[in-house]
């Protein structure tokens, strides 16, 4: 099926471009949705994103067009890769040409300030398709090492076993292997979660409190990303998997990850202003805090390093209050 199967994937950021060339090379056509015509312009004339990656050569199956219903005319996948606070406005003007047997992929990973809803939801509720037409990709997936065909992998979490199986063979590639998976509670948490710990081992780093100090909060994270996620219905498995632990290692460890890059910032003296300023790209975990809290609020879940998290990002504490508030908690068994 890949070698015929046509996506359209919006838009042409950073990932959206990296998913563009990994569905390219597994043999999948590939339309990729600009907002800007120079950028449309540039992939289809020069097979590069000046913006993003303007080193590397893009395979010449994809294609580029700033026209919505172009990019969805006859496409098997829509690709979803922008940012989550823009979702549901975004998905609302591309709705109506969305074609009644179209899969829907969500690689957001981030939870809707105003609602606590996941992308998976968002998509369901604004566009009104079935679960079963809607998918999640998630993993440890830095997007400048899929642009240089390094290894890497993901897990594709579907209700439906026989979509998450169509569209593993759609971005199957000898680099990049996918698995598949039904919970996709699981798989949208994780991704979500892992982006406030990873914001909360940039500070760490930033203040230069060390390797040990890093292994804490991955560690201590990961137990309250699991306790929150199974509450709301995700298998425990699933956060120890490629969509859980290995997109927090990746995220936590890479200085190529922008929510460890920001929290380092923040760690280093800067603002949340002059941290946004100086990272440039969408930072979900920093969008999505405040809302993940809140969910914890509403399922009764102990999140010590997302509330600490929460309260640097508005305001509420300083570094030093924030790093005596997590070290000041009573200890108790693991």
């Amino acid at each position: 099926m890949s070698q015929h199967a046509r996506a359209a994937v919006f838009s042409a950021g950073s990932w959206g471009t990296a998913a563009a060339v990994i569905l390219a090379d597994a043999g999948t056509r590939v339309v990729l949705h600009a907002r800007r015509g120079e950028i449309a312009d540039a992939i289809v004339s020069g097979h590069r994103n000046p913006d993003y990656f303007p080193d590397v050569e893009l395979p010449a199956t994809i294609t580029a067009t700033t026209d919505p219903a172009a990019a969805l005319d006859g496409a098997a996948y829509l690709v979803l890769s922008v940012p989550a606070q823009s979702l549901r406005r975004c998905l609302k003007a591309w709705t109506p040409y969305i074609e009644p047997e179209t899969v829907i992929v969500s690689l957001m990973k981030g939870i809707e300030t105003h609602s606590g809803l996941r992308a998976s939801e968002i998509i369901r509720e604004v566009t009104g398709v079935g679960a079963e037409r809607v998918a999640v990709l998630s993993g440890p997936n830095l997007a400048r090492e899929i642009m240089a065909r390094q290894p890497a992998a993901a897990t594709i979490a579907c209700p439906d076993e026989d979509t998450a199986r169509a569209f593993q063979a759609a971005c199957h590639t000898p680099y990049f292997r996918p698995y598949t998976s039904t919970d996709v509670i699981g798989c949208e948490m994780g991704g979500a979660l892992k982006n406030v710990i990873a914001l909360a081992v940039g500070i760490a780093a930033g203040m230069g409190l060390g390797d040990n100090a890093t292994a804490l909060i991955m560690t201590r994270g990961l137990a309250e990303s699991i306790r929150l996620a199974t509450a709301m219905g995700a298998q425990p498995v699933t956060l120890s998997g490629l969509s859980g632990m290995g997109d927090l290692v990746a995220t936590c460890s890479s200085p190529l990850s922008r929510n460890r890059t920001f929290g380092t910032y923040l760690g280093s003296g800067l603002s949340v202003d002059e941290a946004a300023a100086a990272t440039k790209q969408t930072t979900e975990g920093v969008k999505s805090a405040e809302a993940i809290l809140d969910l914890a609020h509403a399922h009764g879940i102990d999140m010590p390093i997302t509330t600490v998290v929460t309260a640097l990002l508005t305001g509420k504490v300083n570094l030093a209050e924030a790093v005596a508030q997590l070290m000041q908690r009573p200890p108790k068994p693991e």
